[in-house]
């Protein structure tokens, strides 16, 4: 049971951090370089791997847990969202005009379904924890 708490503690600690990480950068308007070449095809595709990075190995250990733990139901609902959004999220990163300018919908709703998605899986896996 500890493993599993101190794991579902990590989860939503990292999935907040990323949100608010994002939520700074929406209200500077802050990004990656300088000039117009900030949101070149060289940075989208490194920024779009880079958050890649960030997230997915995260999710496949918590998509190995559940498989492994026999979830079902609304878990297995989640993990599709979550997949689904991270593509989306890599294909609006790629697709993405500026960087000042409004983000893609495909990098908008992928981000918000990473959210989602990810703070769903960590309340789960407390839940497992505490019951």
């Amino acid at each position: 049971m500890v493993y599993l708490l101190c794991s579902a503690i990590l989860v939503l600690l990292y999935f907040l951090l990323a949100l608010n990480v994002s939520r700074q950068r929406g209200a500077s308007k802050i990004s990656i370089g300088s000039g117009d070449e900030a949101w070149g095809p060289l940075n989208k595709a490194i920024r779009a791997h880079g958050n890649a990075a960030e997230f997915i190995p995260l999710f496949v250990a918590l998509f190995l847990y559940f498989l492994l733990a026999g979830a079902g139901g609304w878990v297995t609902w989640i993990v599709i969202v979550a997949t689904i959004s991270r593509v989306l999220h890599a294909l609006g990163m790629l697709m993405t005009t500026q960087l000042n300018q409004s983000p893609h919908p495909f990098r908008a709703i992928g981000a918000l379904g990473t959210y989602i998605s990810g703070l769903a899986l960590g309340v789960a896996l407390l839940l497992r924890a505490l019951l």
